[in-house]
């Protein structure tokens, strides 16, 4: 098996990913990227990010994004976090605004998301790395497939999670969970391109129900 440097409850279920020629030709073309100078975001040691802050047991919520900031220090491996001093992308202010409006709380601003990640957030991109300047340009090199793997692994093995769908695209993964088991919650995406659609999905406060009806410590929030 490659040796993947993720957290170890992680590690342990989805190893048989990691065995397969499509993660292996990933890894190999991650390289030969690398080797041929072109910059890759987050940097190595951050791609798996939100599995180190948030093992397989400690799942409750699950937000899923598509492609990692390609911009310089933004990405940092937490779908739609940038880290602190980097200023809120567009997409960020407007989730920060829906919490404000769903729970009547103030938000800090501060963009850094890995408070939510240590209490049970699983923020996972879709495809978790980007050539710097080119987005969705790691779109078809197999990180997909890996990602589809975690959402049936986070399916078949958790209970009781609270998945946030946001636009078409993560919509388009519900079929990968068990409604049986999970809450799958869908809504527009905070991008402003959605014109405003987002606002007022409430999906903050019906998770904290959710979690609270099933005996779980609801998520703080605030930043």
């Amino acid at each position: 098996m490659l040796n993947v440097k993720i957290e170890q409850s992680w590690r342990e279920a989805l190893a048989p990913e990691f065995e397969k020629p499509y993660f292996e030709k990933l890894v190999a073309e991650l390289h030969a990227e690398k080797a041929a100078g072109r910059l890759i975001y987050p940097p190595g040691g951050q791609i798996f990010r939100a599995f180190d802050l948030c093992p397989l047991p400690e799942v409750k919520v699950v937000i899923l994004g598509q492609d990692p900031y390609h911009g310089p220090g933004q990405a940092m491996g937490l779908s739609f976090s940038v880290p602190d001093g980097v200023p809120a992308p567009p997409s960020l202010r407007n989730i920060f605004k829906e919490i404000e409006d769903d729970l009547g709380i103030r938000m800090s601003g501060r963009p850094n998301l890995e408070s939510w990640a240590r209490q049970g957030v699983l923020l996972l991109n879709a495809v978790l790395t980007v050539r710097a300047g080119e987005p969705t340009s790691h779109s078809n090199i197999g990180w997909q497939e890996f990602t589809d793997a975690v959402i049936r692994c986070i399916s078949d093995k958790c209970e009781g999670v609270v998945f946030m769908l946001w636009g078409n695209y993560a919509r388009s993964k519900a079929p990968l969970i068990d409604t049986r088991r999970h809450v799958v919650l869908q809504a527009a995406h905070p991008s402003p391109l959605a014109r405003g659609a987002f606002f007022g999905c409430r999906h903050f406060s019906q998770a904290n129900a959710i979690l609270s009806a099933e005996g779980r410590t609801p998520i703080d929030w605030r930043l």
